[in-house]
């Protein structure tokens, strides 16, 4: 049995994990973490039955206490990176999706991971079709020159680019080689961010949950590539394999493209 934390149990993310882990016969959820709905059951806060653990704040003595296997943490960039060592230190694997870390704190802590040989799986995309995305992005780069990205999200996520946009336009950059020389003919703000001499338009809107568009351009055509999540319930396949996987690593893995095979 997997023993599992969550922390952002009260957050939209936190709930269908938690939803998730209780729909698998080979995971426990041993303890949740959030800093709202304090002393709340976490199995009637995500809408099932009782569970018996309550909501409270993040602390090692808990980790302690609770001898979780895996941290599973979906919150947000202020204070992440302290919570994720905080695990790393005391021998908890971590699956975290949390995006907009800065990228030289997030280098510090897979290092720490590295050095302290725990699993940790760091994705900023847990659906397996929009994985699947950005590999073929970055195999279309190899031939198309000019590539754009428009990345659409609910209003209430923080970070603009999106943790998948900023990775997409690093892959692509890194895929490119000798076509790299021809960026830089970029116009001015109206393009969006540019990462790798590739425009990101961000969008933000209710009614949105997580949509991308990669479009690339030639000469007389455009190939488009889009992934569309509807639904958080499209990222739990990936949760719930970064959770079986992640116990068998020995180090950090960033993406699931290696827990695809890819």
């Amino acid at each position: 049995m997997i023993r599992v934390a969550v922390a952002g149990a009260a957050g939209r993310m936190g709930r269908e994990v938690v939803r998730a882990i209780f729909s698998q016969g080979d995971m426990q959820l041993v303890a949740a973490y959030d800093t709202t709905c304090l002393g709340m059951d976490a199995g009637e806060l995500a809408g099932i039955e009782s569970c018996g653990v309550t909501l409270g704040a993040f602390d090692t003595e808990s980790l302690r206490r609770e001898l979780p296997h895996v941290l599973v943490d979906f919150t947000t960039a202020e204070g992440a990176v302290s919570r994720l060592r905080a695990a790393v230190e005391n021998g908890v694997r971590v699956v975290s999706g949390t995006t907009g870390i800065v990228p030289v704190e997030l280098d510090e802590f897979l290092s720490l991971a590295e050095e302290r040989r725990v699993g940790v799986v760091y994705a900023p995309n847990f659906s397996i079709g929009a994985v699947l995305m950005m590999h073929f992005a970055t195999l279309a780069a190899r031939y198309f020159p000019h590539a754009e990205i428009i990345e659409l999200h609910h209003d209430k996520k923080q970070d603009a680019p999106s943790g998948t946009a900023a990775m997409t336009a690093e892959r692509i950059g890194r895929s490119r080689g000798a076509l790299q020389e021809i960026e830089g003919r970029l116009l001015p703000a109206a393009r969006g961010d540019v990462s790798r001499g590739v425009p990101i338009h961000s969008v933000r809107l209710p009614g949105l949950v997580a949509h991308q568009e990669v479009l690339f351009g030639g000469e007389g055509q455009v190939l488009t590539i889009r992934h569309d999540s509807f639904d958080r319930t499209s990222f739990m396949p990936g949760v719930v394999l970064a959770i079986r996987r992640v116990v068998d690593l020995d180090g950090p893995v960033v993406g699931l493209d290696r827990l695809l095979g890819l």
